[in-house]
């Protein structure tokens, strides 16, 4: 499918989602969009503009692209708006105009205190708005669309789940390969430039910057690879994700290398393996339409803590689309961090990570990741598993 028919699909979604929540108007309002993106472009626009420019999407089929008259061609060819209206000087009156023309009940923008998928709409840009209102009853009208964004970004069509699972297959793939090539005396960023040439051979890009933990010699988390040598009796721990066609795969593997005196990895290890993978597999099976994410999110680490581990220090899954962490919904505690994330219930197709670990003082962290599909059956995996600890 070509990107295009997928955003119209993604605004015939909009329409759909306006109506369940009975909004009648979404508007989307951007600048040079190439330097300061609203995260929705991609999703529901399918291209930038330099100009001031507006989306509008109304619960009745209706759709409005404003945009300065040197940006118009390129949505004239596209077909996805139904009108394009132009200016030269003055977006606000062109965006006054329109809206008084569909004189919506309610205006949802993307702002939104939770969800950063949400929430691309700057403060001067909603000055902006509240100006060219000014004098109506509209700017008294303006609520967040982060509900609008949710489920709209969190619905995978079948073209976009064919995607994401291609991107984890694509993952996976890689990690077979890089197995065979990892070795001990090799450092963090040799590996991480493995991994990445193997995503490039694939046909990929790295979906972020890929994550190499040497044992227990560097910090898990976030961190780039440093120069760190891996060595007999540590625990390899690799991040990584392919973007593909535009959609991101998120996926962790583990690789002990045995010491010369060690014919099996330590006991300890292959425990924490074992608990790791047994309640990720549980957790996976709640991945139901309907589930509320921080109820899973508290079974394992319920379930965590019986077994005699540290509960871990971020939610169990997030979402997964054209961004690596994708907004809405997420599977994931009630703290403040995460806003009202975790209240958000799951929808049939959402496609978040199962993701957690436990850090062994000179092993290493044991953490595994799978991307997973939610059906009314339970989370379905979209690429083959890590069930066994691999062993060098």
């Amino acid at each position: 499918m070509h990107d295009l028919e997928l955003v119209r699909e993604k605004i015939d979604q909009a329409i759909q989602v306006l109506n369940e929540l009975d909004i009648d108007l979404w508007l989307t309002f951007c600048r040079e969009s190439a330097c300061v993106p609203d995260p929705v472009m991609d999703l529901v626009v399918g291209q930038g503009a330099c100009w001031l420019s507006g989306y509008f999407i109304t619960r009745d089929g209706d759709s409005t692209v404003l945009v300065g008259e040197a940006d118009a061609a390129d949505f004239e060819l596209s077909g996805l708006y139904r009108q394009i209206r132009t200016y030269s000087t003055d977006v606000g009156q062109e965006l006054r105009d329109i809206v008084l023309q569909y004189a919506p009940r309610h205006i949802a923008l993307n702002f939104s205190e939770s969800n950063y998928a949400a929430d691309g709409l700057s403060f001067g840009l909603y000055r902006q708005i509240v100006a060219a209102l000014d004098g109506t009853p509209y700017g008294q009208r303006l609520v967040s669309a982060e509900n609008i964004v949710a489920r709209v970004r969190g619905r995978k069509s079948p073209e976009e789940v064919r995607r994401l699972r291609q991107a984890a297959e694509m993952a996976a793939c890689c990690w077979e390969k890089a197995v065979d090539h990892v070795r001990v005396g090799m450092s963090e960023v040799q590996i991480a430039a493995l991994f990445e040439k193997i995503i490039a051979d694939l046909g990929g890009t790295p979906s972020f910057n890929t994550i190499v933990n040497a044992g227990s010699k560097t910090k898990p988390g976030h961190s780039s690879p440093t120069e760190t040598i891996v060595g007999p009796g540590d625990l390899l721990h690799v991040d990584f994700g392919i973007r593909y066609q535009g959609y991101c795969s998120d996926i962790q593997r583990l690789i002990y290398f045995r010491r010369p005196e060690e014919s099996a990895p330590p006991a300890g290890l292959l425990q924490a393996f074992a608990t790791v993978r047994d309640i990720q597999h549980e957790a996976i099976a709640l991945y139901r339409p309907g589930a509320i994410g921080h109820e899973i999110d508290a079974f394992a680490r319920k379930r965590l803590l019986a077994a005699g581990y540290p509960e871990f220090n971020h939610g169990l899954g997030h979402q997964i689309g054209r961004a690596v962490h994708d907004g809405g919904a997420i599977v994931g505690p009630l703290w403040p961090r995460y806003g009202n994330l975790g209240t958000i219930p799951l929808e049939e197709n959402n496609v978040l990570t199962v993701e957690f670990g436990i850090t062994l003082d000179g092993i290493g962290h044991v953490s595994l990741e799978e991307d997973v599909l939610v059906t009314p059956q339970g989370g379905l995996l979209l690429c083959q598993p890590q069930l066994e600890l691999v062993v060098r």
